[in-house]
């Protein structure tokens, strides 16, 4: 039998590497969710990363791990935004260039995140397979070295980190409710769980404009969808990954999808209710609960996967 491509190995050695430089972010209980779902729910934090997204975790894993040689020549990426700038922040760090492909529709904020961090931004068309081909291009070209969103093993592990604190915060938890774009961070968070709870319940969540792990699940891989429409620009992706899947596809006991409208009131929730700035693709787990698309099996916790949004935009939605 082959060895996974991420084990709990990888992530607990992942979790030594990123100690003391990311954050081991807070699980914080939501009384208003509580009261809904009828039993207790905490919010693990990931916005409070210091680049306000979970993404910190896989990008500074994979750059330590790389060949000093490959590092040294720069590394590139292609994201729509909180890769990009966790790539742009763990480069900086190690004191290398860093090349950020981004889609002309990426937020401002984080376009000029990246920029403010360091990295060289490079737009091209929408799709992520536009950003996809340009980094490969500039990768061959510069000989830079390509550190992919998801589809890698340093970078599930290093994202795999966040179940494992989560296991270890709240080891009676039951349900552990997880957004999905590419799949790094499910699956990271489901090799966690099957090495350590394995009878924890896991809870993908995706946007019904972006539902790419329902088709997968439904055709036994990886499908790509013709298009991605949401509010949630980081879970736009149109399929989840090749290493990723076979990860994912095991442990989860269900997929679920909520609407943009669900998501701003899962963003609004939490302004009001917590005092938080939750962008749309960290809002999707709340929402699944907010709207009863999940119904818990006992303590519950839902994964805000990040903070980055426009002031307009988050104004707009809580107001």
């Amino acid at each position: 039998m082959s060895r996974p491509a991420v084990t709990l190995d990888d992530i607990r050695s992942a979790a030594g590497t990123i100690a003391g430089v990311t954050s081991r972010t807070p699980l914080i209980e939501m009384p208003a969710l509580t009261k809904l779902a009828g039993h207790s729910v905490a919010l693990k934090c990931e916005q409070l990363q210091p680049i306000g997204a979970f993404k910190v975790r896989g990008a500074y894993n994979a750059i330590q791990r790389m060949p000093k040689d490959a590092r040294a020549r720069g590394v590139i990426t292609y994201s729509s935004g909180n890769h990009g700038l966790a790539v742009s922040w763990a480069a900086s760090k190690v004191g290398v260039r860093a090349v950020i492909v981004m889609p002309e529709t990426a937020p401002q904020v984080k376009v000029d995140g990246v920029r403010k961090l360091g990295g060289e931004v490079v737009f091209v068309g929408p799709r992520s397979l536009d950003r996809k081909e340009k980094a490969e291009e500039i990768c061959a070209a510069e000989g830079l070295a390509m550190l992919p969103p998801f589809d890698h093993p340093d970078v599930i592990a290093g994202q795999g980190t966040c179940g494992v604190e989560i296991l270890e915060a709240w080891p009676h938890v039951e349900t552990i409710l997880v957004p999905v774009g590419g799949g790094g961070l499910l699956a990271g968070i489901c090799v966690a769980v099957a090495g350590m709870h394995p009878e924890v319940r896991v809870v993908a969540v995706e946007p019904e404009g972006a539902a790419k792990l329902t088709a997968a699940m439904q055709a036994g891989g990886p499908s790509t969808l013709e298009r991605a429409t949401s509010m949630a620009d980081g879970l736009l992706t149109l399929s989840v990954g090749s290493m990723t899947y076979p990860l994912i596809a095991p442990v989860i006991h269900e997929v679920v999808t909520v609407s943009d409208a669900e998501i701003a009131d899962a963003v609004r929730l939490l302004h009001r209710e917590a005092g938080l700035r939750v962008e749309p693709s960290g809002a999707v787990t709340t929402a699944a609960l907010l709207a009863r698309k999940v119904r818990p099996h006992g303590p519950t916790v839902a994964v805000v996967s990040g903070g980055n949004m426009d002031t307009d935009t988050f104004d707009r939605l809580v107001s």
